[in-house]
């Protein structure tokens, strides 16, 4: 079994993040988000990986690479517009050569892998297995519906949607997936999309399932998703100490601190929190719950809480920072202003800041 692991797609929806990189490298925990799901298909015995590149390639090749420092074997197939998931598919065809494959899109995060669904596809014997989940707003995603029947229904973003169940990113499929995807036309929003081509396959017998998910799923479109998935990461990793703390440094919970990285004078830490190698924390500094701190980041006279602190950046706000996503090497600063209060901030790569 092989892997398609989609990283395409502008990021709309996350600028100014994604104006200078491809979405898919943003941090979640200090690590960027595409390396969850290779991970996720090399745990599962997947090792021949193809990735979907769109127009925004930066950062994806220079990390990954051939793979074989994940103990993968990666293929990049380009997809210079973004023409659909059931498109993604369909240009893959030559690298899949006949075999069957987990498509995972390189956006969602998935606490418990893809161990099940390759399981249960392959005792099953089925054409595909789609994974789904309960959300809150199915209007935002596609969906599968069932009637009183049994039998399933895809629907792409539905503007009255009968279903809760939301398509979570996860797909595993046989090659008849490939007749599909050919003939199946663009939706409203000129893409060929993947709700089609599974009801395609649906509506001309072929074996198709769908799998609930268990544990938690993140779709990280929007900065509040990724604050999410950063805090949801975060709950699950162990404390490990490489760096160095002063005298003065109090913190409790889980705390990851990289090699390099040292506290200065009063810092007071409260995990989960992670923080990269060679930073310097502090003097007088509050780090709160949920919160990564990137490498080679400076912090001092400031308080931050939930919130993601990419590689490079300077922060002396002299102020509470909250909920805020900030680029790469951005510097945030103190503008003396007496009013205390609290500020949320998503700025992009090499941003300059004034509180």
């Amino acid at each position: 079994m092989k892997g398609l692991l989609l990283a395409g797609g502008h990021g709309t929806r996350l600028r100014p993040l994604t104006y200078t990189g491809n979405k898919h490298m943003l941090p979640i925990a200090n690590k960027p988000m595409l390396l969850y799901g290779l991970e996720q298909l090399v745990n599962a015995g997947i090792k021949d990986i193809a990735i979907i590149l769109g127009p925004i390639k930066e950062g994806v090749v220079d990390t990954i690479g051939d793979g074989s420092k994940f103990g993968a074997k990666v293929t990049y197939i380009e997809q210079p517009e973004p023409k659909g998931l059931a498109h993604a598919v369909m240009i893959s065809e030559d690298f899949m050569n006949g075999d069957q494959f987990v498509m995972y899109l390189g956006d969602n995060l998935l606490k418990e892998g893809v161990d099940t669904f390759v399981h249960s596809f392959k005792s099953k014997g089925l054409d595909a297995l789609v994974g789904v989940y309960p959300v809150k707003e199915p209007s935002r995603f596609g969906i599968v519906e069932r009637d009183d029947k049994g039998r399933l229904r895809f629907v792409e973003k539905p503007k009255e949607p009968k279903s809760n169940l939301a398509l979570i990113g996860v797909y595993v499929f046989g090659s008849a997936v490939f007749d599909a995807v050919k003939n199946i036309k663009p939706s409203w929003r000129n893409e060929l999309e993947i709700t089609d081509a599974i009801q395609y396959m649906v509506e001309r017998g072929k074996r198709v399932e769908v799998l609930n998910v268990n544990g938690w799923w993140k779709d990280t479109g929007k900065p509040e998703d990724l604050l999410e998935a950063n805090q949801l990461i975060l709950l699950d990793l162990k404390g490990e100490m490489k760096g160095e703390l002063s005298e003065e440094t109090a913190y409790t919970g889980s705390l990851i601190m990289g090699e390099g990285s040292k506290t200065i004078g009063r810092v007071n830490i409260r995990g989960p929190v992670i923080i990269g190698k060679d930073c310097t924390i502090g003097p007088n500094v509050y780090i709160g719950p949920y919160t990564s701190i990137g490498d080679e980041c400076i912090l001092k006279n400031t308080e931050i809480e939930n919130s993601i602190v990419m590689k490079g950046c300077r922060i002396e706000s002299g102020k509470r920072i909250v909920d805020s996503l900030i680029g790469n090497y951005s510097t945030v600063i103190n503008s003396n202003a007496s009013i205390p209060q609290g500020h949320r901030l998503i700025i992009g790569e090499r941003s300059f800041a004034q509180l």
